[in-house]
């Protein structure tokens, strides 16, 4: 099966793109690329630029965010069909978290200046592109404000555990 097929098939797949026209998914996917990341491999980090931004096809990426005080935290961890780097396409590039493969991970990579210059273009695929977009941020939101729930509830059963 050839690059582009199996691009294709994957982005086809996910909900991120599920519900495009032919014509609007057409255009994401000609932007598409494979990337690898062997487990271990740090995707980027809190705080640099990013130029691309990902759809995970398999495999995992853990979200660390690091706080002066407190040192590097998990603060999610992202599978398949989910965005990651984020930053690159709606924010300044800056990335707010560092990704880790956790285990060999495949990703699909968009350039984030590709993909805007299409969204300038063509205004119904910058919509469709950033609903999309809209709706996997809040699933994120929502994601990331109950995993730190489960961090700060077990930091206090620690620090209760602690005194006498």
């Amino acid at each position: 099966m050839t690059d582009n097929i199996r691009l294709t098939s994957a982005l086809e797949e996910t909900h991120f793109v599920a519900g495009f026209s032919a014509d609007l998914a057409h255009r994401l996917i000609a932007e598409a690329k494979w990337k690898h990341c062997p487990a271990g491999t740090v995707l980027f980090r809190e705080g640099n630029k990013c130029d691309a931004f990902y759809l995970v096809h398999r495999g995992h990426l853990a979200l660390e965010m690091c706080l002066p005080a407190r040192g590097c935290s998990r603060i999610l961890t992202l599978g398949p069909g989910e965005v990651v780097a984020w930053s690159a396409l709606v924010g300044n590039g800056r990335m707010t978290a560092t990704a880790i493969a956790t285990e060999d991970t495949e990703l699909i990579e968009f350039s984030a200046a590709k993909v805007l210059q299409i969204c300038d273009e063509d205004l119904r695929f910058g919509y469709v592109l950033m609903r999309r977009m809209a709706t996997s941020l809040a699933n994120r939101l929502l994601a990331t404000r109950l995993q730190m729930l489960d961090l700060f509830k077990a930091n206090a059963t620690l620090s209760n555990q602690d005194t006498p």
